[in-house]
């Protein structure tokens, strides 16, 4: 499996923030050998449009270790869950 390696987290989308928008994003990340996210899948919602895309698009800012297998990078795949809540 994948570990992620450079992961800063979402900012947190202003106009969710005044609307008060919370909930949990979890985000299927597809890897490729070279640790690159290669596709970027929402397995839970959070209702909110504008948090599912902070999830999304942060996660495919960020730079993996690849899964190996005998030592040798290959492609895998994780699933990333992201709890947003106002503060």
């Amino acid at each position: 499996q994948p570990i992620a390696d450079q992961s800063p987290p979402p900012s947190y989308p202003p106009a969710a923030l005044r609307r008060g928008d919370s909930g949990t994003v979890v985000v299927r990340v597809d890897v490729d050998a070279t640790g690159y996210p290669s596709a970027v899948t929402l397995i839970q919602r959070s209702g909110s449009r504008d948090l599912d895309r902070a999830a999304s698009d942060a996660v495919r800012r960020w730079r993996f270790q690849p899964a190996q297998n005998n030592g040798v990078p290959v492609p895998g795949s994780l699933e990333v869950p992201f709890d947003f809540t106002p503060r």
